[in-house]
C-alpha cells in the first residue's frame, strides 16, 4: 500500500487524534475533584499531589522505553493497547474506594497515555510526506490542548450531572470503544499485522542510549521542552483549580472557566506558531521569545504575591497558554536534527524533559500547601511559595532553548 497517497491516511489521522483528544483530557480532568478526592477519601494534598503525579512519573520513565520499542516493532500495537489501558484505568479511578485504587488506576493511565504522543507521532511520519507533517504535527499539538479545553467547563458540567464517579466512568468507556476503533483502522482495514516487526538491521540498545545522552542537541530539546510543558500541565492538572478556589473565593465552575480561557490560548498559539516559525524559516528565534514570555507571566504571580487582579489572571493564564502551544516546535528541531530512524527515541527523551516537571510540581505543591496550612494556618503562602516552582523551571527551559543548535534551510526568498 502507497501509505503516502492512500484516501485512508486522513480516516487514521482523525481517528489517532480524537483518541489523543480524549487522552490528553484525562491528564487535568483529576485537577477538578481536587478538594472533592481530599474530603471523600479524607486525605492530605501532598496525598493528592502524589496521586495527580504517578501518571505523570510512569508517563515520564516510559517515554524513553516505548521509543526504542516503537522504532523497532512500529507503533500500531503500543498506540491501541495504550488507549485500552487509559480507558481500563479511568474506570477503575471512577470505582475507587481506597487511595491506594486512585494510585494504581493512575499507574495504569499513565502506562497508557505513555503510548500516544511517541507513536502517534511515528504514525504521521509513515502515512504523511514530510511537507504534510510539518503542517500537521502543529494540529497535532492543538488536538492535546483541545483536549485539556475538553477538560475544563465540559467536563465539569458533566461531573455535574453525573456526579464525578459517573464522569469518569463515561470518559473510561468511551477510551476503550476508540481503542477497539484504532484495532479496525490501523490494522484491518490497512490488512497490516498488529505487532510488526521492523527487519531492518538496528544499532545496539546501550550504543544507541550513549550517544543520544551524549548529545548536546538531545539535552537542549529535554530542557527547553522541560521549562515549557511541565509548569503549565503539571500546575493546570493539579492545584489551579484549587487556587482559585482557596485564593479568590471562586466556584468550580468559575475557576474552570478561567482555564478554559488558557486552554483556548494554547489552541490558538500551537498552530500560529508552527505558522510564525515557518514564515521566519527559523524554530530557535520564536521558541526563545515565547520561553522568555512564559517565564516573566509565572514571575508575576511572584511579584503580585500570588494575587494579581482578577483581570490580570485571565491575561496570564492566556499568555501562559499560548505559549504553551510552542511546544511542538521541539518535535520540529528533532525532526530537523535526527534521522528518522532515530525519531522515536529522541521524542520519547525530549518528551521526558517536559512531563519530568510536570511530576515534580504537583508534589511540590502539595507539600508547600500542607506545610504552610500546618505551621501558619494560611494556605495562601503556600502558593506564593509554590508559584516559584514554574519560575525555576522556565529558567530552565530558556537555557535549554538557547543552546539548541538549529540548521537552517535557504530557500529561493533568502537568496535574492
Amino acid at each position: 500500500m502507497d501509505k503516502q497517497n492512500s484516501k485512508l491516511r486522513w480516516v487514521i489521522f482523525v481517528s489517532v487524534l480524537f483518541t489523543y483528544l480524549l487522552m490528553s483530557s484525562q491528564r487535568t480532568a483529576p485537577g477538578l475533584i481536587t478538594d472533592q478526592l481530599m474530603i471523600d477519601f479524607s486525605v492530605t494534598a501532598s496525598t493528592i499531589g502524589l496521586v495527580t503525579s504517578i501518571q505523570f512519573f510512569v508517563y515520564t520513565a516510559l517515554q524513553i522505553p516505548l521509543g526504542i520499542l516503537a522504532d523497532r516493532y512500529g507503533p500500531n500495537f503500543f498506540l491501541i493497547i495504550g488507549a485500552m489501558l487509559t480507558g481500563v484505568g479511568t474506570i477503575i479511578y471512577s470505582l475507587g474506594t481506597h487511595e491506594f485504587i486512585l494510585f494504581f488506576a493512575r499507574i495504569l493511565t499513565g502506562i497508557g497515555d505513555a503510548t500516544i504522543w511517541v507513536n502517534m507521532v511515528l504514525i504521521l511520519s509513515l502515512w504523511f510526506n514530510e511537507k504534510e507533517f510539518t503542517r500537521l504535527i502543529g494540529f497535532a499539538g492543538m488536538t492535546g490542548s483541545l483536549g485539556f479545553l475538553l477538560a475544563t467547563v465540559p467536563f465539569s458540567v458533566l461531573i455535574v450531572l453525573l456526579d464525578w464517579r459517573g464522569a469518569f466512568l463515561s470518559a473510561g468507556v468511551f477510551l476503550c470503544l476508540c481503542s477497539i476503533f484504532l484495532y479496525i483502522v490501523l490494522v484491518k482495514k490497512t490488512k497490516q499485522s498488529v505487532f510488526v516487526k521492523n527487519k531492518r538491521k538496528h544499532e545496539k540498545t546501550m550504543v544507541l542510549l550513549r550517544r543520544i545522552l551524549s548529545s548536546r542537541q538531545a539535552w537542549a530539546l529535554f530542557f527547553c521542552h522541560f521549562g515549557i510543558v511541565g509548569g503549565y500541565i503539571g500546575f493546570i492538572g493539579s492545584w489551579a483549580v484549587p487556587y482559585m478556589m482557596d485564593v479568590y473565593g471562586m466556584t468550580r465552575l468559575d475557576a474552570s472557566q478561567i482555564i478554559m480561557v488558557s486552554l483556548i490560548g494554547a489552541l490558538i498559539g500551537a498552530p500560529l506558531i508552527g505558522w510564525i516559525s515557518s514564515y521566519l524559516e527559523t524554530i530557535k528565534r520564536p521558541y526563545i521569545v515565547f520561553h522568555i514570555t512564559v517565564l516573566l507571566c509565572w514571575s508575576v504571580f511572584l511579584l503580585f504575591k500570588e494575587h494579581p487582579p482578577i483581570y490580570l489572571l485571565i491575561i496570564l493564564f492566556f499568555i501562559i497558554g499560548f505559549g504553551f502551544g510552542s511546544n511542538s516546535l521541539t518535535f520540529a528541531v528533532v525532526r530537523q536534527s535526527f534521522p528518522i530512524t532515530e525519531s522515536g527515541i529522541v521524542t520519547g527523551f525530549a518528551n521526558t524533559g517536559g512531563f519530568l516537571s510536570a511530576v515534580l510540581l504537583p508534589s511540590i505543591f502539595g507539600y508547600l500547601l500542607d506545610h504552610f496550612q500546618s505551621t501558619a494556618g494560611i494556605v495562601s503562602h503556600g502558593y506564593y511559595y509554590g508559584f516559584l516552582t514554574p519560575v525555576i523551571f522556565s529558567m530552565f527551559g530558556l537555557i535549554g532553548v538557547i543552546f539548541i543548535k538549529e540548521k537552517y534551510h535557504y530557500t529561493e526568498r533568502n537568496t535574492k
